[in-house]
């Protein structure tokens, strides 16, 4: 199988040893141990096994598994509760106390928590940068440096990172990458294929594109995920039997889906571009961003994310009027998270409130995100038209 449109629908078959075409849903906490003491023992210690119990594995996760690993093309993949739970446990899984970690100054907002409250307890270091200045990447870089950790596009400026060059010095001097590669998703970019080592996703986003699961991948070599198993049997992070399921139909579409989002998402971006109530729109398949050319080299397409920042006089003129328009909206649904059929909208700087300054201080009042579906174009250009009209 070498098109990624047969990957998504056949691999990891070998997990389903029933006759549905379609892998059933394993929903059971335990399984038949084996006579053979040397069997049982395997079973109990080996990474992922389908069989034994299911904080170790299911056979419905290790067939999306396999999925997940051709998609990104790694040697293998671990399918998590939550996309949260994939980052925690590769981190976690990557450091140790004493250890130092380059990061990104705009990252998803709990990605930053665990960065600034939680590792930190555990003598754990971290330094951010702006992703967009791969020099000033590089040059935090220290002698205990164990890992440097990206995303992009960024949440939700949708910055770009050199992958490329950042993996090309991190194996120069033996250090770990680390990217999330949700807003992107696989169809659009290939981290592994730039040098990365390990690619994790928030699946409840494109890969699962229905908006009806929670689920976190971890993608690389097999040591690694072999490693991230134990940390994940720990925690106890395991994906539900039915949400593996959902994902499993999920990546069926993911091409399609991608591909008509993508079209979509750059016709709104260049709608939005020319709207007199709109000081910037965000976007990396515009070539108005400033990083489009690096974009264009590293994605084969841009993805479904586009934010604007409303034209204000000030931070509070700037909140007033991005809740005009939320609230104006008719299609879009004002609702967290993206990649799913529907489009949704946010305004980041309310829906991380809790928390404004450490996860959002480099977010503008006026931004506002929105998460491009699978509708009419048209109709959702004529709903955002009809909305920024009400702001005065």
């Amino acid at each position: 199988m070498s098109k990624i449109e047969t990957k998504l629908i056949h691999s990891g078959r070998e997990y389903n040893e029933t006759k549905a075409v379609i892998t059933p849903i394993y929903q059971t906490s335990t399984y038949l141990a084996d006579p053979n003491p040397e069997e049982y023992i395997k079973s109990a210690s080996t990474a992922n096994y389908p069989y034994f119990y299911h904080r170790h594995g299911n056979p419905s996760n290790s067939q999306v598994s396999a999925t997940l690993a051709a998609l990104e093309q790694t040697e293998d993949a671990m399918v998590l509760a939550t996309g949260m739970a994939a980052i925690s446990t590769a981190v976690i899984t990557a450091v140790k106390s004493g250890d130092h970690i380059v990061a990104q100054t705009s990252h998803y907002s709990g990605t930053s928590l665990l960065f600034e409250s939680l590792l930190p307890k555990y003598g754990v270091e971290i330094t951010r940068v702006e992703q967009h200045k791969t020099q000033e990447i590089i040059d935090a870089i220290r002698p205990d440096t164990s890992l440097i950790y990206l995303e992009t596009p960024s949440n939700p400026n949708l910055a770009i990172t050199d992958l490329q060059r950042v993996a090309q010095v991190a194996k120069e001097k033996k250090i770990t990458t680390m990217v999330d590669n949700t807003f992107a998703s696989p169809i659009n970019q290939k981290p592994k294929c730039l040098g990365i080592d390990i690619i994790l996703h928030s699946a409840s986003k494109y890969l699962g594109g229905h908006s009806d699961l929670t689920a976190g991948v971890i993608c690389g070599p097999e040591s690694f995920i072999n490693k991230a198993w134990k940390t994940r049997l720990i925690l106890g992070g395991n994906l539900a039997p039915m949400d593996s399921f959902l994902l499993a139909r999920g990546l069926k579409t993911l091409k399609l889906r991608m591909e008509q989002i993508n079209a979509t998402t750059l016709s709104i971006a260049k709608f939005l571009e020319n709207q007199e109530q709109i000081e910037d729109t965000l976007y990396p398949g515009l070539p108005s961003h400033p990083q489009h050319e690096l974009a264009s080299q590293q994605m084969t397409g841009f993805g479904g994310v586009v934010s604007i920042i409303l034209k204000s006089k000030t931070s509070k003129d700037a909140l007033i009027k991005a809740q005009q328009f939320l609230s104006s909206l008719k299609i879009f649904t004002n609702a967290a998270s993206i990649g799913g059929v529907e489009s949704l909208v946010v305004h980041p700087a309310s829906m991380f409130g809790s928390h404004q300054e450490n996860a959002t201080s480099s977010v503008p009042a006026g931004l506002v995100r929105l998460s491009i579906g699978l509708e009419h174009p048209d109709d959702l250009m004529e709903d955002l038209k009809n909305a920024l009209e009400t702001i005065k």
